[in-house]
């Protein structure tokens, strides 16, 4: 992989039957701090993924570049990072990271309404 950036780190995971919902609040709080406002950290999004089933969701996080997000997380940069209690509601997940440098377009919000 490149280091030419922007990197996104996607994280996925199939939740246990009924804590859908707990994890995606646990994402608003708990991952949000694991990644925002560390240095080359430029945002994050998150939900439920439109295919693979209703139990699946989505963390996904922007880094200036790979170096960014190994600096973030050191040696196991490449394997899933589970706050505590995660490993509770999840029944299994994955990690993967996209340099996005060959091609990047986002449509900036207007807030009008339309």
């Amino acid at each position: 992989m490149t280091n030419n950036g922007p990197v996104l780190r996607i994280f996925e995971a199939r939740v246990k039957e009924g804590h859908v919902d707990e994890l995606l609040e646990n994402f608003a709080t708990t991952s949000a701090q694991v990644v925002n406002g560390h240095p080359g950290n430029r945002g994050y999004f998150f939900g439920r993924c439109v295919q693979g089933g209703e139990n699946m969701v989505m963390f996904v996080s922007m880094w200036d570049d790979l170096a960014a997000v190994k600096r973030r997380f050191g040696d196991e940069w490449q394997v899933s990072y589970l706050p505590e209690g995660y490993n509770a509601i999840i029944e299994e997940c994955s990690i993967r990271h996209v340099d996005a440098s060959a091609g990047w377009h986002v449509q900036p919000s207007t807030n009008d309404g339309a």
